[in-house]
């Protein structure tokens, strides 16, 4: 298992910080640049996926289909039948729910290789309210066959995914942030692997397996620990689908307590998934903090994180009262 490039401690208020969706538009004129089949599709989100720069360099490439998510996955779909290598960038709630059926028929059940990028994943759109957040898509898209579900977490992460997921077999769903930019966790030469957790924390009392936008918290929070006299390892779990069951399985064994940590409703997401390895491979406690099979309320990120408890604060208390029971 790697282990991540992150310092100890880990301040984020000093360090640098970076979108992870405009990583995912770096990413995607990269690609652009290395292969001709590549072609960039969305509905009306150049802007906010970071993609502008590929509508200016391969015109002939480019498509904006209009605010008309389902046209855009039933076309993009087509062009894979086609040979070429599709790549959608737009909002998040709408590619995941909107055109949902799409997805699931017109590209995983053909078995199409597709990346969608869904930018203001999570409650990251905060003020936008209740209908543009985005805390089913994780447990939608688990359960469709031949779907690939990854949530970066960071800028670096969110690039290096993209660049994997052409060429993967299947629909590959990239979960990317909002307007806050995420902090930088890791250097250039992190080696990126689907399917493959990354140990940021070794630790013995219990482990946090976080995703996406958490993980840096979750971070914080083992070192917040540590000078309490707590060990906790840290794992960040960017593949939700499939899942690091080993890594899970080695974690249950060797520190007996889990606490999961997502921007997602916890029925059904990485709570959910971890919940059902665990209790298939080594049943060991395990707490899921997270949305709590509500609507995410409307307001700034900030009082949002601070209320779902996701929070470096947030993320220790529940550990706390995990070791506790």
């Amino acid at each position: 298992m790697a282990v991540s490039t992150i310092g100890t401690p880990f301040d984020p208020s000093t360090c640098q910080r970076e979108p992870t969706r405009l990583a995912f538009g770096r990413a995607v004129v990269d690609l652009g640049e290395r292969d001709p089949k590549v072609v960039f599709l969305t509905a009306d989100g150049a802007l906010p996926t970071g993609t502008a720069e590929f509508f200016k360099r391969f015109p002939e490439r480019a498509f904006n289909v209009g605010i008309a998510e389902q046209n855009l996955i039933g076309i993009a779909a087509g062009m894979a039948t086609c040979g070429l290598k599709p790549i959608v960038g737009g909002y998040a709630p709408f590619l995941a729910f909107r055109a949902f059926e799409q997805v699931r028929n017109d590209i995983a059940y053909t078995k199409q290789s597709v990346t969608i990028g869904g930018v203001y994943s999570g409650i990251s759109l905060a003020t936008g309210g209740s209908t543009h957040h985005t805390t089913e898509d994780i447990a939608s898209f688990r359960a469709v066959a031949n779907v690939t579900v990854i949530s970066p977490a960071d800028a670096r992460e969110a690039y290096k995914a993209t660049i994997a997921s052409v060429g993967h077999p299947g629909c590959v769903f990239l979960r990317l942030g909002g307007r806050t930019p995420e902090p930088v966790l890791y250097t250039e030469d992190y080696d990126f692997q689907i399917g493959k957790a990354i140990q940021i924390r070794d630790g013995k009392d219990a482990t946090i397996i976080a995703t996406g936008p958490t993980v840096v918290y979750a971070a914080i929070a083992s070192d917040l620990l540590r000078e309490e006299g707590l060990s906790v390892r840290v794992l960040n779990m960017h593949t939700v689908k499939p899942l690091d069951e080993e890594a899970i399985e080695r974690a249950a064994r060797e520190t007996g307590r889990i606490l999961t940590v997502e921007e997602h409703n916890v029925l059904g997401g990485l709570g959910g998934a971890v919940a059902e390895t665990v209790t298939s491979r080594h049943p060991v406690p395990v707490k899921r903090v997270g949305i709590q099979d509500i609507f995410a309320s409307i307001g700034p990120l900030q009082g949002l994180q601070e209320k779902y408890g996701l929070t470096h604060e947030g993320i220790a208390t529940a550990v706390k009262e995990l070791v506790s029971t």
